[in-house]
């Protein structure tokens, strides 16, 4: 059975590739093209330079493009932030927000990772759903592309986007890492590879893993406490894998970002706000 792979979770390389193992003569520079019109520019206007039409062809017989749908859209007028409910073709639901910058007419998408959650940190809504599947790479990489069209329709542009909705981006880690390419590449996104932050509650083999590997993607390790005791009880993830093995991570990171590291803290009441957490987080 012949495997269709989705257009919006490819890479050139990989598309061409995936057309030439299923006996269509494609070349890399048919596929850049290909890719460019459809993901870089919302597939409007006419190509200059079109493929063939045995790529086209191709194209048709063994690559999916089924898009997603938009099943809602959310404004906040307090803030101007937009919120997006997709439905995917078997019916899983995701969210992406689009997050106006300081600069006007400049915004970052919010993206989600996974279908549900299985960290079950105590303060967010998702952990309660539980983990219904991950998302796949062209999932994410067609709802940038959804908020980013209707952006740019407005007279917007996308600047960035953050793997920080809902589920934990490191547990799907070679979908995100596949998604953030294409976000980044010339013919997809057309994103800064700096300007794409990927959040996580503390796997620290991914952690490592994403060192070793060198992304120029920035990471932001959600800590949310800095006291072992508490982190476990906001955080179950925590239990297995202690403060001091997170910290770790965080500096082999560090030292090989050569930049700062982003420290996200869900402040909440009663909770992670008070002298010992400041002491606690400056011996870290």
């Amino acid at each position: 059975m012949d495997t269709r792979a989705h257009l919006f979770g490819m890479m050139p390389d990989q598309l061409a590739a995936h057309l030439r193992a299923r006996g269509v003569d494609a070349s890399d520079a048919e596929a850049r093209r290909y890719l460019g019109h459809v993901i870089s520019r919302g597939g409007e206007g006419v190509m200059s330079r079109p493929p063939s039409k045995r790529f086209l062809a191709g194209v048709e017989a063994h690559v999916d493009r089924a898009p997603l749908e938009i099943v809602e859209r959310v404004t906040d007028p307090s803030d101007g932030f937009v919120k997006y409910l997709f439905r995917s073709p078997d019916g899983a639901l995701s969210e992406a927000v689009r997050i106006p910058l300081e600069k006007p007419g400049c915004f970052t998408v919010c993206l989600s990772s996974q279908v549900g959650c299985a960290m079950q940190c105590v303060f967010c809504a998702t952990g309660r759903l539980g983990l219904t599947r991950h998302l796949e790479a062209w999932e994410m990489v067609a709802a940038f592309s959804a908020v980013r069209d209707e952006a740019a329709e407005a007279g917007g542009r996308v600047t960035g986007a953050v793997f920080m909705g809902q589920g934990e981006p490191l547990h799907n880690y070679d979908a995100v890492i596949q998604a953030a390419k294409v976000l980044s590449h010339p013919c997809g996104g057309r994103i800064k590879q700096e300007s794409i932050r990927i959040s996580t509650v503390g796997l620290v083999p991914q952690i490592r893993r994403f060192a070793r590997e060198g992304h120029r993607f920035r990471l932001v390790i959600s800590l949310s406490s800095a006291v072992a005791d508490r982190r476990r009880r906001l955080l179950p993830v925590a239990g297995r894998f202690p403060l001091e093995e997170v910290a770790d991570a965080i500096r082999e990171y560090a030292a090989v970002a050569q930049g700062r590291v982003t420290i996200a803290w869900v402040l909440m009441g009663g909770e992670n706000h008070d002298a010992e957490e400041a002491r606690a987080l400056a011996a870290l």
